[in-house]
């Protein structure tokens, strides 16, 4: 399995999902963007993983590689590739099928998300839990694509997670987070730290590391079936 990874910050890469790609000898490649990468072509991987950052969508003006990295994904789309999008990851999956992205509550920190209804009417979203306590820190929110099934909400985020055509997936949450990771955003993003909305302090951030593992389980589920031969709706 060929990865290309579109890394957006130094400090928001892949976390755990490098431990999913090294159980299966995935040959991976990583593409830091905020360092002026070269974009892959869509013939060279079977999935994209477009990671989050601090950035918004619509910074296409200061950060010009964003145009660029929208008409990618869309050629990926279009090539039956199959994408996961993680934070601003799954903002720029959800534009690119057709939804609006806008400014919504600021949610960060360690918050529970209930699965939604609609979610049984895919095969994924009945293989995942009802409810599940994640890593959050986003201040943009985006509206279900045309097409797409919801996975999660939360109380200051009704779209948390979508899966599109069984092989596109978008989650607005940080399933990906371990310590390091957490600990990377906390020293680089403190000024999120005061925004109004649902926002922990750094200390309650902290104490949540031991969550980290509890969501690794239901991460590699869903990139088990992102890349598995059942990726079709039944």
């Amino acid at each position: 399995m060929r990865v290309a990874i579109l890394q957006h910050a130094p400090f928001e890469g892949p976390g755990r999902i490098l431990q999913w790609l090294d159980l299966r000898a995935a040959r991976v490649r990583v593409y830091n963007l905020h360092a002026n990468a070269r974009l892959p072509n869509p013939d060279d991987f079977d999935l994209l993983i477009l990671m989050g950052g601090p950035m918004s969508i619509h910074d296409e003006a200061e950060l010009p590689w964003l145009k660029a990295e929208k008409r990618l994904i869309r050629k990926a789309l279009d090539a039956g590739k199959r994408l996961l999008g993680i934070c601003l990851g799954a903002q720029l999956l959800a534009e690119a099928l057709g939804a609006e992205v806008r400014k919504g509550e600021a949610e960060i920190g360690w918050w529970p998300m209930e699965k939604r209804a609609e979610a049984d009417r895919s095969p994924l979203g009945r293989m995942l839990p009802q409810r599940l306590l994640a890593m959050h820190w986003h201040g943009e929110t985006f509206d279900l694509p045309m097409g797409a099934i919801a996975l999660y909400g939360s109380a200051a985020c009704a779209n948390q997670g979508f899966v599109w055509e069984e092989r596109a997936i978008g989650l607005q949450c940080h399933l990906e987070s371990t310590p390091a990771s957490i600990g990377a955003m906390l020293a680089n993003c403190t000024a999120d730290l005061e925004l109004p909305g649902a926002v922990e302090d750094a200390a309650a951030i902290r104490d949540g590391f031991p969550h980290c593992s509890a969501m690794a389980p239901t991460l590699f589920r869903l990139l088990d079936y992102l890349t598995g031969p059942h990726a079709a709706l039944t």
